[in-house]
C-alpha cells in the first residue's frame, strides 16, 4: 500500500518535517512494507520556509533582522532561482513577542527580509503570513522598506494614533522591480467587525476592552494611506502586514495552495492509496485555509480517502467530513494529555501505528 505524509507542523510541539517522520515511524512498525511518500506542509506560518526547502532546496541565507521589540533575531531566506521565500514569523512571530506587549511590536524586520532578499538578486518575493504576534497594520514592514510617516510607523500601533500622512515613495521604489506574492490563510479585511483586531487580537494578548480602540488605531492608519486598500480580502492578515503588501502591489495567494504547488502535492496524491494529514488542533477552522482542509481537498480531487491525526481534535463526525476527512485520530484522546505533550513524536508515532492497523491493507 503507498501512503502520502502531509501534515502541518504541531504548534508548539512538532514542526511539519517532525511530524512526518513520526507518522511514518509508527505506521511502519505496524506495516514495514508499505510505501510512505513524506510531505510535511505549512500553510505560510512557521515552518514556511523550513517546508519549502525540503522540498525545493534552494539556497538558505541567515539574516539578521529587528524583533518586534527592536532586539535582533536570526532569520532565514531561502532563494530558488529569481524567487525568494521570507517567513514574516522568523521576526515578528508570537513566539518572539508573547503576548505582554501586544500594542508595542513591530513588523520593522519583515521589511528587512523583504529588502534582504532584493538585495539577493531575487525578482519574485513570497511573504508566508501567520504566526505573528504583531498588530501594527503593516506599518512596521513598511517602515522597514523606507516608508515615512508623521507618526512613528516601527514601534507599533502604539505610537500610530494621529497618524496622517505616510509617503509610501521610497518603499515602492525599493520592490518596483519585485513580484511581491503574499501567501496568506486568512482573506480578513484590516479593520471592522472580521478585521485583524476583533478577529485575531485576543489570541495576541489585546485585552477585549483595548480591541475597539485598537482597531480604531488601524482605521486611522488605513484612512492616512489607502482606505480602500484596508477592505481587501487578506489585508487584516498576520496583524495587518498583509495591508503593508497591498500596498506595495503584491497579490495574494493562499499559503496552503502555493506550498501545495511548489511540493506537486496533486500529483504525489494520484499515485498513492490514502492521504494522512494532521495538525495539533484540528476543528472546523480548518477550513480557513489551513493544512488539513487544503490537503483533504487535494486528496478529494485525486479520488483518494484523507486521514487526519491531530492533537486535539474538536470536531464531529459531520463536520469532519465536510472538512472532506473520512476520519480523525486524537492524541489527547488515545494516549493522554501528559503523554501528547511530554513525548510528541513518540505520541503521534503511537497513534500512527493505531491508524496503519485500521487502514492499511
Amino acid at each position: 500500500m503507498r501512503i502520502l505524509v502531509a501534515p502541518d507542523k504541531f504548534a508548539g510541539t512538532l514542526t511539519a518535517v517532525e511530524a512526518a517522520e513520526a507518522i511514518a515511524e509508527g505506521w511502519r512498525r505496524r506495516r514495514p512494507d508499505d510505501e510512505l511518500d513524506l510531505a510535511p506542509m505549512a500553510d505560510g506560518g512557521p515552518g514556511f520556509v523550513d517546508v519549502l526547502h525540503a522540498a525545493l532546496g534552494g539556497e538558505l541565507l541567515a539574516v539578521t533582522v529587528r524583533g518586534p521589540f527592536g532586539d535582533p533575531v536570526p532569520a532565514t531566506i531561502l532563494v530558488d532561482g529569481a524567487t525568494a521565500y521570507v517567513e514574516s514569523a522568523q521576526a515578528c512571530g508570537l513566539h518572539l513577542s508573547g503576548k505582554d506587549r501586544p500594542e508595542d511590536g513591530s513588523t520593522y524586520g519583515v521589511g528587512e527580509l523583504v529588502a534582504a532578499a532584493v538585495d539577493a538578486g531575487a525578482t519574485r518575493v513570497v511573504v508566508g503570513l501567520g504566526g505573528s504576534g504583531t498588530n501594527d497594520g503593516g506599518a512596521g514592514l513598511l517602515a522597514g522598506l523606507g516608508a515615512i510617516g508623521d507618526r512613528p510607523l516601527d514601534a507599533g500601533p502604539a505610537a500610530l494614533p494621529g497618524i496622517t500622512t505616510v509617503d509610501l515613495s521610497a518603499a515602492r521604489a525599493r520592490v518596483a522591480d519585485v513580484e511581491l506574492v503574499a501567501a496568506s490563510d486568512v482573506d480578513n479585511p484590516l479593520t471592522g467587525l472580521f478585521g485583524a483586531i476583533k478577529v485575531f487580537g485576543p489570541q495576541k494578548g489585546v485585552p477585549d476592552e483595548r480591541l475597539p480602540g485598537l482597531d480604531a488605531v488601524l482605521e486611522e492608519l488605513a484612512v492616512a494611506v489607502d482606505r480602500r486598500t484596508s477592505l481587501e480580502k487578506g489585508a487584516g492578515a498576520a496583524g495587518g502586514l498583509g495591508y503593508g503588501l497591498l500596498l506595495l502591489g503584491a497579490t495574494r495567494e493562499p499559503g496552503i495552495d502555493l506550498v501545495a504547488g511548489a511540493v506537486r502535492l496533486a500529483e504525489r496524491a494520484r499515485a498513492v492509496d490514502l492521504v494522512i494529514t494532521g495538525e495539533g488542533a484540528f476543528d472546523f477552522s480548518s477550513r480557513s485555509g489551513k493544512v488539513p482542509y487544503g490537503v483533504a481537498t487535494i486528496a478529494n480531487e485525486a479520488l483518494r480517502p484523507c486521514v487526519a491525526v491531530a492533537g486535539q481534535v474538536l470536531v464531529g463526525s459531520r463536520e469532519m467530513r465536510a472538512l472532506g476527512v473520512e476520519s480523525a485520530y486524537s492524541l489527547v484522546d488515545l494516549v493522554g494529555e501528559e503523554r501528547s505533550f511530554g513525548d510528541p513524536a513518540g505520541a503521534l508515532a503511537e497513534v500512527a501505528e493505531r491508524v496503519a492497523r485500521t487502514w492499511s491493507r
